[in-house]
């Protein structure tokens, strides 16, 4: 296991080193002057002159991208032609609200999809596993664009059940930070309206960016759960009398479990890292909207951290699911 994990890292190292180059030779090719874009068509040549000076613009693109590599080995992803901050600053604050939203759609997805996928293969040609298809045929096809504008015109405008976009109510305070995600460091400070509050505004955009890997995780349970409880073993536990429940869950679930884990890695890091239309319709100030206004305004060093952020999303989800594999049949090596 140790160097099964040595070696992964490792890896994650080259990956890192190969967006880099990427991104960076990508940068040097838009046909477009960040210092122009940043201070517009009216500024002065001197004006431009000292802005590419202070970013570096100035210098030979090997500079710059050793220049870059050296803050990177220090924590410093470069300053924010946009925000004027520091990129860390900017991604420590974008990516708790991404991950808070990703992990309560993966929860949404793992809920419904798995359950879902088990009743529509024991009811397997029923009207169950029908209703069950139509409800992962939709949610495969519709736009999330579209699901989030519907949820947001029933629920909130129409029914008013729930709340609008943001992550809070207007005249609530955040809690004081811990984690960056409202709903746990709401739960840690003991402040029960604005835990209310967050777990309200996480409803409709968790729906929203959960169905579609809903649909999905449903398609493969199901079609995972079919093929085991064909098998040998799961008729010879039943012949030995056992209780329904027990095959079900103890025998086939378990022994199905494999290509639905391969699945759910690939899900929440798609999950993680493409939140941008449901950031962008509920105004959840995620790392989606952050990345999407850095590469409207030319923002490099943002676009560059966010790139890199979201490269190490699958290295290390891939990883999870491997152990994941090991776990659950410790006849899977992870060497």
């Amino acid at each position: 296991m140790a160097r099964f994990l040595i070696r992964r890292l490792a890896g994650l190292v080259l990956v890192l080193a190969g967006v880099s180059v990427i991104t960076f030779a990508l940068t040097q090719v838009v046909p477009i002057d960040p210092a122009l874009a940043a201070l517009g068509q009216n500024a002065r040549e001197d004006q431009i002159q000292a802005f590419r000076h202070a970013y570096g613009l100035d210098r030979p693109p090997v500079q710059q991208y050793i220049s870059y590599i050296g803050r990177l080995l220090h924590g410093n992803f470069g300053l924010s032609i946009r925000t004027r901050r520091p990129v860390a600053d900017d991604l420590r604050d974008y990516m708790p609200a991404t991950i808070e939203l990703s992990l309560a759609a993966m929860g949404v997805s793992l809920l419904l999809g798995i359950s879902l996928g088990i009743v529509a293969a024991v009811q397997h040609n029923g009207w169950v596993d029908g209703l069950a298809r139509i409800f992962a045929l939709v949610g495969g096809s519709l736009p999330i664009f579209f699901l989030g504008l519907l949820v947001l015109a029933l629920f909130y405008t129409k029914l008013r059940w729930l709340p609008g976009p943001g992550r809070l109510d207007p005249y609530l305070t955040p809690p004081p930070r811990v984690t960056g995600m409202y709903t746990i460091d709401s739960l840690l400070a003991r402040n029960g309206p604005t835990l209310r509050s967050s777990l309200l505004h996480l409803v409709l955009p968790a729906l929203t960016l959960g169905y579609f890997s809903t649909a999905v995780l449903l398609r493969m349970t199901r079609s995972a759960m079919l093929e085991v409880l064909q098998q040998d073993y799961v008729r010879t536990a039943r012949a030995k009398g056992l209780r329904g429940s027990v095959v079900l869950l103890r025998h086939a679930l378990k022994n199905s479990m494999i290509p639905v884990l391969t699945t759910i890695g690939v899900t929440f890091g798609s999950l993680l890292s493409g939140a941008v239309l449901t950031e962008t319709i509920f105004a959840w100030p995620g790392l989606g909207r952050y990345a999407t206004a850095s590469a409207v305004s030319l923002d490099f060093p943002a676009v560059m951290g966010v790139t890199l952020v979201s490269a190490v999303v699958y290295p290390v989800v891939n990883l999870l699911v491997d152990i994941g594999y090991h776990v659950l049949d410790p006849r899977i090596g992870v060497g």
